[in-house]
């Protein structure tokens, strides 16, 4: 099974493709996809959708974990923001009839880290751990995406 996970950002949106296959994880693909900070909002979304329909394409995903909105109500502003760059990639799901599932990133970080509350940087270690990869050479967006994905085979690891 191939699971992709996405961390949605207009200014970075990590996603994290992995391939479960009877227990044992191998990472596909991770990275961040950074529209140009001068950019029209429009243009923001369109990157984020053109570079994810390229990627869900060539790796043909089976499950497509997303982090659920969090709206704080000081920045109401922000959610609404970050709802049209969700809606995009809700729509590329419904496009390539891939099963969306959306998680918490307290819920996530429990599953991976053992700790909800646990910072940016001890989710990245303990994925940089799970994968075998150095996590200086990941980035915090492409991290949190690949927490996604783990998260994800940790809740379902009866079902892989």
């Amino acid at each position: 099974m191939i699971i992709l996970g996405v961390d949605p950002g207009l200014q970075a949106t990590g996603y994290g493709f992995i391939h479960v296959n009877k227990g044992s994880l191998k990472l596909m693909e991770a990275g961040t996809i950074e529209p140009k900070p001068k950019d029209s909002f429009d243009q923001k979304i369109q990157a984020i959708y053109r570079n994810l329909q390229a990627l869900v394409a060539r790796h043909c995903p089976e499950v497509m974990v997303l982090e659920k909105l969090y709206a704080h109500y000081k920045h109401p502003t922000t959610a609404c923001i970050m709802g049209h760059a969700r809606g995009v990639i809700c729509l590329l799901c419904a496009q390539h009839r891939i099963k969306l599932v959306e998680c918490s990133v307290k819920r996530i970080r429990q599953a991976v880290v053992g700790n909800g509350n646990a910072s940016k940087d001890q989710t990245r270690e303990m994925v940089a751990h799970l994968l075998s990869l150095n996590p200086k050479d990941l980035a915090i967006d492409a991290s949190d995406a690949l927490a996604l994905s783990l998260g994800y085979v940790h809740f379902c690891r009866r079902k892989i």
